[in-house]
């Protein structure tokens, strides 16, 4: 059964019998589903994390959003617990 890739820049999955393959010098392997894929990592320098259409920016965007919302809500727990809260008596 032939194995199921990821491309090393999108993130995206890469059907078996498709997409290239680069080897560098030092061993290091490199995956790609395009060349479009390619051509951002080798030849443009650009990194995933910073590319908009990658689910590696994708998810990074989702762990910032995910992250700024828990601190909103801490913020509003703190706020809440320090109000003081006057009860009145009835008559």
């Amino acid at each position: 059964m032939p194995e199921r890739r990821e491309c090393t820049f999108c993130g995206e999955p890469i059907e078996p019998g498709t997409g290239k393959q680069h080897i560098k010098n030092t061993g290091k392997v490199f995956h790609f589903c395009s060349n479009k894929c390619r051509k951002n990592l080798l030849n443009l320098n650009r990194t995933a994390r910073e590319t908009k259409w990658t689910k590696r920016y994708a998810q990074d965007k989702a762990i910032e959003t995910y992250r700024k919302k828990g601190a909103e809500q801490e913020e509003e727990q703190e706020e809440k617990g320090n109000k003081k809260r006057i009860k009145r008596k009835k008559d």
